[in-house]
């Protein structure tokens, strides 16, 4: 599998980067490449037509549903629809939370109502049920979070790209990453600057996850843009010994 991160900031677009998105491409037993989103958050979709045109993309996988992880679903909506080379001949699965159709119409506005459905099949996750998606398979496990949430476990020829979403500590996250090759783990929150509870990992706690699961290597991503990369990046080292690093935009992983 091949990771991209498209986007990695937390909660909302930084100077630096979009929210969440990640492009995950992997070949089936035929030799086609498929190309899979994890997320499609706030300010994503631009820079993604860099590495895939719309009508390219073979399924979104969505974590939950907060805008920083889903709202340019609504922007691709619009590419999709209008393009004067015509509409794509399939609609694109759309992996999601409960109500993820409904979120998305009333995101967009009245008159997407009943229209997103003729560009996305949209299909709801099922705690701990895994789907083939292409020749991946991703198994969606549910975190905490104060919304429907979910870490995705994405598997492939042996391989495995774990990532969190957003969460703050769970048992999930021990099955989520269980010998993962990769753990894309959230770090939005400092020790003992952030603490409401059940909301999101720090830097530590991502840390800790990834030492429990014995992650084979770590990367912290949806940092807002107040949350300094080298004080997570810390944290982190002082509780995994494993290779850590920060997510930046257009890191590209081989796994």
């Amino acid at each position: 599998m091949r990771l991209t991160v498209v986007g990695c900031a937390g909660s909302f677009p930084s100077p630096r980067s979009p929210a969440s998105c990640y492009l995950v491409e992997a070949d089936d037993a035929a030799g086609r490449t498929w190309r899979v989103l994890l997320d499609l958050g706030s300010g994503a979709l631009g820079p993604l037509q860099r590495l895939v045109a719309p009508g390219g993309i073979d399924e979104i996988l969505l974590s939950h549903l907060h805008p920083d992880h889903c709202m340019d679903l609504c922007g691709l909506f619009v590419a999709l629809r209008y393009d004067p080379a015509g509409r794509p001949t399939r609609r694109i699965p759309v992996y999601g939370p409960g109500h993820t159709l409904s979120r998305l119409e009333r995101a967009y506005g009245a008159d997407a109502e009943g229209q997103m459905g003729g560009i996305y099949d949209v299909r709801k996750w099922t705690e701990g049920l895994a789907v083939d998606v292409g020749p991946l398979l991703v198994t969606p496990l549910r975190v905490n979070h104060p919304v429907e949430a979910y870490g995705l476990r994405v598997e492939h020829a042996g391989r495995v790209i774990a990532y969190t979403g957003d969460t703050d500590t769970c048992p999930a996250l021990v099955r989520l990453g269980a010998a993962a090759d990769l753990l894309l783990a959230e770090a939005s929150f400092v020790e003992g600057r952030d603490l409401e509870p059940d909301i999101h990992l720090t830097g530590h706690r991502a840390g800790l996850v990834a030492a429990s699961c014995e992650a084979k290597r770590l990367v912290l991503t949806h940092l807002p843009a107040w949350t300094e990369p080298d004080v997570v990046l810390a944290e982190a080292q002082a509780s995994y010994a494993g290779p850590v690093e920060v997510a930046t935009p257009g890191a590209v992983y081989e796994i």
